[in-house]
């Protein structure tokens, strides 16, 4: 009987299952004091949000607060230019302080 599991794969422990492909590939908005528009790639796809990364110290996090609601421009992954502007809650913002995202803070996003 043949034990090697070298070739698995390495197991999913997220407490959620992560989507592999999304119809959107970037974020653009503004907020209430900012200046300019911030776009983001769109990192960690889940079925219930979407995530963005942004640098610690990044002056759009002094105008980010949970549970607020923006319009934000969506564009799709599959066509040049092509997007959506939809309502957006922001679920979480988590301080990464480890490992691959050191230096930048988990921002959660929800489309209502």
């Amino acid at each position: 009987m043949d034990t090697d599991h070298s070739n698995d794969p390495i197991p999913e422990r997220r407490s959620e299952a992560r989507a592999v492909d999304s119809r959107f590939y970037s974020v653009q908005f503004t907020t209430e004091g900012l200046d300019s528009f911030y776009q983001f790639k769109l990192w960690n796809i889940s079925p219930k949000g979407l995530c963005i990364l942004v640098k610690e110290g990044s002056e759009v996090l002094n105008h980010l607060s949970v549970n607020d609601t923006i319009e934000m421009t969506y564009y799709l992954a599959d066509s040049a230019g092509a997007f959506e502007k939809l309502k957006t809650q922001i679920k979480h913002i988590t301080r990464n302080a480890d490992g691959r995202f050191k230096g930048h803070v988990l921002v959660g996003l929800a489309i209502l």
